[in-house]
């Protein structure tokens, strides 16, 4: 099973509400970005949240999505990815990790994700343009154990 995690738990430090519930054409940029994620080829979806968690878990709480709450927010982002791992069932395969906050981003692209961690069998897919990496990426759950070990302060790069 492949589950989209999106991370949605961010401080939105330059605003007073948090930037995901803001609009974005007739919805807000969270439902936008998960409207996306469940169209793709993903199995399942889980959205991560912490800053005004409530407030986001309201707008959301229609669709099809599992969530999880991160209390460790303000430790960055990899802290929400260690938390969204965490309650994947044992069974999973790999997490698409997927930022609330892109709402361009389309269905299709999740899937070229998918599509290459099938066809080349690597436990981590991360695309890039223009020489640059950048998101979502694919993790493969047999890391599931060494991401949890890492350091929230120094981040996935790691």
């Amino acid at each position: 099973m492949i589950w989209a995690v999106i991370l949605g738990a961010g401080e939105s430090k330059r605003m007073a509400e948090p930037k995901l519930l803001l609009p974005y054409g007739e919805k807000t940029m969270i439902e936008t970005v998960i409207e996306e994620t469940l169209d793709s080829r993903v199995d399942k979806t889980l959205v991560v949240l912490g800053f005004k968690w409530r407030k986001v878990r309201r707008i959301i709480k229609a669709y099809n999505v599992r969530i999880a709450v991160n209390l460790r927010f303000r430790e960055g982002m990899l802290s929400s990815i260690q938390r969204g791992i965490s309650v994947l069932p044992r069974s999973s395969r790999a997490a698409v990790i997927v930022l609330a906050d892109q709402p361009a981003l389309s269905a299709r692209v999740i899937d070229v994700l998918i599509k290459a961690y099938s066809q080349r069998k690597k436990g981590l897919v991360v695309p890039v343009y223009k020489k640059k990496r950048g998101h979502p990426l694919l993790l493969d759950l047999k890391y599931r154990q060494e991401i949890g070990k890492l350091d929230p302060g120094v981040g996935l790069r790691q």
